[in-house]
């Protein structure tokens, strides 16, 4: 049976049917409100990929697929306040390239008056249990982001409302019901936004208006056949592919066009946005770029789906925008969503 991309739950939360906590408040699970997965068949509501995965893909991805980058909850709520508490399931809570804040913390976006979405506040972490409050909400009908951890697992995710306020899902609109599935590396993952919605998928996701299923393995985005197999089963509306990153010119070599090839057996129209790497300095071609480019011009030729990106712009030139020469800092995940928003716009048909 084909996964599809999201279920459709509506969950009324009321401070009555709330449940444990402390004398003031009423804890609620939001489990199973979280989106941003392209399957239904997790082994938990935090999990990336089906359980079914397991003993096939590399160890490496299936461990990172616990990690709950790109996982978010979609709500509207009267509250004007609100607690949430996570419970993570590693102790390591910052890299030491990246913060606690990006790794294992929380961040929370509202709508604004012209429907633009604002950063609120982010839920920073100190342990493997957290607590964080939240206010200046909108409030009467206010609808939220919740991003979840870029780089820790979540065992558990609860909110606490006023009482008297209520919370429900938002579920996914039928004509955007298919993601932008991304396909990548620990740049996809979000490495080294300071906050998960500073990822660039999640960027993305906000300034185009469409679900974004973040499918970032860090270190570990090498396009194996299984892998292919795999996400051909997301019914996506878009396919990006952002692996370089972790190959060699003999992967690239051997991986990139079959897995191409399997993803178009079920999926023959579906467009496939491949991009190119670079150095920090954003000189291109890099070796691996330039097999890149040959594999496109020749498919190309023939598929008009099969779409190419140049990485120039994903970093700019001024050398600013990582952390170490590599990874994104907040800058280079700013400009990564300059330059990829406007084409996954036109690929999907949106006006500029």
């Amino acid at each position: 049976m084909r996964a599809t991309a999201f279920a459709v739950i509506v969950l009324l939360v009321t401070a009555a049917s709330c449940r444990g906590g402390d004398a003031n408040d009423n804890w609620q699970s939001l489990a199973e409100l979280v989106q941003g997965r392209g399957y239904s068949n997790t082994d938990t509501p935090f999990a990336r990929f089906p359980a079914s995965a397991k003993d096939k893909i590399p160890k490496s991805v299936w461990d990172l697929s616990h990690q709950s980058a790109g996982l978010y909850v979609h709500f509207v709520t009267d509250a004007t306040a609100f607690k949430v508490r996570w419970a993570l399931t590693s102790g390591s809570l910052a890299m030491p390239h990246m913060p606690a804040t990006g790794v294992s913390g929380i961040d929370l976006y509202a709508r604004g008056a012209e429907r633009n979405w604002m950063w609120i506040a982010n839920g920073r972490p100190s342990g493997q249990s957290n607590t964080a409050s939240f206010a200046n909400l909108p409030g009467k009908t206010g609808e939220c982001l919740l991003y979840l951890p870029l780089y820790n697992g979540v065992s558990a995710l609860e909110i606490s409302l006023p009482e008297g306020t209520k919370l429900q899902a938002v579920p996914a609109r039928p004509e955007r019901s298919k993601p932008i599935v991304i396909y990548g590396t620990s740049i996809t993952q979000g490495a080294c936004a300071s906050r998960p919605g500073l990822a660039f998928t999640s960027i993305v996701s906000r300034r185009i208006d469409w679900p974004v299923v973040n499918l970032g393995f860090s270190g570990s985005g090498r396009m194996e056949p299984e892998m292919a197999d795999l996400i051909a089963e997301i019914d996506a509306r878009v396919l990006v592919l952002d692996c370089l990153w972790n190959m060699t010119p003999q992967l690239v070599d051997e991986r990139i066009e079959p897995f191409i090839m399997t993803i178009r057996k079920s999926h023959p129209e579906l467009p496939i946005l491949l991009l190119e790497d670079s150095d920090f300095r954003a000189r291109t071609p890099t070796t691996k770029g330039a097999k890149l480019k040959a594999i496109f011009d020749r498919l190309s030729q023939t598929d008009r789906n099969l779409h190419f990106l140049g990485a120039r712009d994903l970093l700019g030139v001024d050398g600013e925008a990582t952390v170490e020469g590599c990874h994104p800092n907040d800058i280079g995940m700013l400009r990564h969503a300059d330059a990829i928003a406007p084409v996954l716009k036109k690929i999907l048909g949106l006006a500029q």
